[in-house]
């Protein structure tokens, strides 16, 4: 594990050690979640891309449904 050497503001990290002791943790611990929740943001971004790009011209928005094609099962 590599160490790094972070610089904020001192009353935002004052605020980031209370969070980390209400959450029963240390400001470490809450740094290395948020940057380990980065890459999962990064994938569903990119599969919400792929999805929307599949269904691309597929869906008509405004169309009406008749009534049996809004009861069908």
């Amino acid at each position: 594990m590599k160490n790094i050497t972070l610089s904020a503001q001192e009353d935002l990290i004052e605020r980031g050690r209370q969070v980390a002791r209400d959450r029963r943790t240390t400001l470490n611990h809450l740094f290395r979640d948020w940057l380990a929740g980065l890459d999962g943001a990064d994938l569903r971004a990119a599969e919400h891309e792929a999805i929307m790009e599949s269904t691309s011209g597929k869906v008509k928005v405004g169309r009406k449904f008749s009534r049996e094609e809004m009861n069908e099962r």
